[in-house]
């Protein structure tokens, strides 16, 4: 189907969604929106640039510890105290520090090759998950609670349908971004990544570039998602942000197609529903309580 079709859909089952849903699965579909964020920065990492991260739920982290110590803060250092004025200032600051951790990272990592790249990214999405919790201004692994509602012209988003529109209206924002950049010269460049290095800079691409282009953005969309969750919850600790989460965002990305722009909504639904019903139907199946979604899903990724 035309992509095009596919956004109007979209827009139509998204205007309708709140109004006809309960509570309930409206909770459900703000999650999905929220993670189908971040994997669509998995899409184009590694289902186009064909590099592996699972450290995408750290840079879910900063975005989201960013707006929580800025707007929870009562004595910010004057060069930061006009950030806390609001929390789309705080979105901007986070992506800014965001994609400044990204280059950083980037640069360390996106040399290596083959196995080391994928363990690269491991090591530092735990550096960063220990930080959040370790550092007492961002209130250790107890977390930050108490952070304020987005307000939208006047609107305060302080409820799952509310803040809904936002999440769903920033995620197609993103996905028209995504493909926008596939079609363009630089998509062109970034599609050749992933049949060989050697290969693509043979055509006279700086693959380097590519990498850390496609790197930030993935970081940004994640930075983005991890405000919204912050607002949304209006509480943060490290426990989302950490290697299990990075790794289920990975395994979103192959359910939906790492390949898809579209895929990357597919495989956010389709995982969040079924650990939902795995949670509820397992324990009932087994006669005991437990994780048992972590098994199904050990073999499902095997």
């Amino acid at each position: 189907m035309n992509s095009r079709y596919l956004l109007l859909a979209l827009l139509l089952v998204v205007g309708v969604a709140p109004l006809l849903l309960p509570p309930y699965y409206v909770t459900l579909l703000n999650y999905i929106g929220m993670y189908a964020m971040v994997v669509l920065g998995l899409v184009l990492l590694t289902g186009v640039g064909g590099m592996t991260s699972f450290g995408q739920a750290a840079f879910v982290g900063l975005g989201a510890y960013t707006s929580a110590y800025l707007t929870t803060t009562e004595q910010l250092p004057a060069w930061l105290a006009w950030a806390g004025a609001s929390p789309w200032l705080t979105l901007l600051a986070g992506v800014v520090l965001t994609a400044s951790v990204a280059l950083i990272l980037g640069a360390l990592t996106l040399k290596l090759s083959g196995h080391y790249l994928p363990l690269g990214t491991i090591a530092w999405g735990l550096s960063l998950y220990y930080l959040f919790g370790t550092l007492e201004s961002l209130g250790g692994h107890t977390g930050v609670g108490g952070l304020p509602s987005i307000s939208l012209f006047g609107l305060k988003l302080d409820k799952g349908e509310n803040i809904f529109y936002l999440i769903w209206a920033l995620l197609l924002l993103a996905i028209v971004v995504t493909q926008n950049l596939l079609n363009s010269r630089e998509g062109r460049a970034i599609r050749a990544l992933k049949g060989g290095q050697v290969m693509a800079e043979s055509m006279g691409v700086n693959t380097f570039r590519s990498k850390m282009v496609i790197f930030v953005i993935s970081a940004v969309f994640a930075a983005i998602s991890g405000w919204l969750y912050a607002h949304t919850q209006r509480f943060v600790n490290p426990t989302p942000f950490g290697l299990n989460m990075g790794i289920d965002y990975l395994f979103m990305a192959l359910i939906g197609g790492v390949g898809s722009v579209w895929g990357a909504l597919l495989g956010a639904g389709v995982l969040t529903m079924l650990k939902q019903w795995l949670q509820d139907w397992l324990p009932h199946l087994l006669g005991n309580t437990g994780n048992y979604e972590i098994i199904v899903f050990g073999i499902l990724i095997v």
